[in-house]
């Protein structure tokens, strides 16, 4: 569904990124782990259109994935960014309908949203930066699923989060890909990653060193 091939990229002298690889299939969940700095956040961004790779092929159902963001949501791709970057002075549902901005159906989408996230419905009118990191998250999440993405990229999901609700978190991931939704995890915290993953892979210094 979503194939990586020989993805190179570069900050100046440094490269992050070195001939990675790897395909996330229709239906599954794929981890990435590895340390900080190992490139996970650059191949995410590479993936959502936000950094040019300065090499490889990117491609959505045997197609180029096209350069710009905002055309890679249309495609089915949506990224739920490392640290939520929620707008903290929107209140929730405006959060949630900026996720939409593509939707012909927003309406629908708050609809999901609300049905899988309840204590968002419960606090829709509240403004999004007074809520807990937890709550946060998960507006973030389905803020993401507003787009309606047939791949959903989570960049480091439970940073910051305490042990239960990074539970809580897995478990919403988990029922995401249960309604067709697949899902290419990013994650720091290893055990909780493989723990919900068909698939898996480590990357270590910007390559794949194991799957």
């Amino acid at each position: 569904m979503l194939k990586i091939e020989n993805l190179t990229f570069s900050y100046g002298k440094i490269q992050a990124l070195k001939g990675v690889s790897f395909e996330v299939k229709q239906g599954e969940i794929l981890s990435i782990v590895g340390a900080n700095g190992a490139g996970k956040s650059t191949l995410m961004k590479c993936i959502a259109g936000l950094l040019k790779p300065q090499g490889g092929v990117i491609s959505y159902n045997e197609e180029p994935l096209p350069k710009s963001a905002s055309a890679i949501v249309a495609k089915g791709i949506a990224m739920v960014p490392e640290g939520r970057w929620i707008f903290p002075n929107l209140t929730v549902e405006e959060n949630l309908l900026m996720g939409g901005y593509l939707s012909k159906n927003r309406k629908a989408g708050l609809e999901r949203a609300y049905g899988m996230f309840a204590r968002l419905k419960e606090r829709r009118n509240q403004r999004a930066g007074t809520m807990s990191g937890g709550e946060q998250q998960m507006l973030a999440i389905a803020r993401g699923l507003m787009a309606n993405p047939k791949v959903l990229l989570l960049d480091e999901p439970s940073l910051g989060l305490a042990p239960l609700i990074v539970n809580d978190i897995m478990s919403i991931i988990k029922r995401i890909n249960e309604d067709g939704i697949s899902v290419l995890l990013v994650e720091q915290n290893a055990r909780k990653a493989l723990a919900i993953a068909h698939h898996a892979c480590v990357l270590e210094q910007g390559r794949i060193v194991k799957r």
